[in-house]
């Protein structure tokens, strides 16, 4: 599906980017270029191959998720200005 000039502008307002009158054909070139390497990688059959999380085949070391701090809650609360039924009280911001 080719884009025609009105497409790119639509394209370029939709994507907030500025798109001067004379630069309007160059990027539908460059857009319509997409669209083609698009098209031809649809094109290629995939069937059998198994969806990667990287290009290489690696794993991640994981460790145990695990607690480490102590709770400071009530540490952190003695030194809030404004504290109530356990929560931190702050100022209204929005009228």
């Amino acid at each position: 599906m080719p884009l025609t000039l009105n497409d790119v502008k639509r394209i370029a307002e939709l994507a907030r980017i500025e798109v001067e009158p004379h630069e309007v054909e160059q990027v539908q070139a460059q857009l319509s270029g997409i669209f083609v390497l698009i098209e031809a990688m649809q094109a290629v059959n995939t069937d059998g191959v198994e969806p990667m999380s990287h290009a290489q085949d690696l794993t991640l070391r994981l460790r145990e998720d695990e607690v480490t701090d102590t709770d400071q809650h009530s540490l952190f609360q003695t030194i809030a200005p404004r504290v109530e039924a356990d929560l931190y009280l702050v100022p209204k911001v929005i009228e």
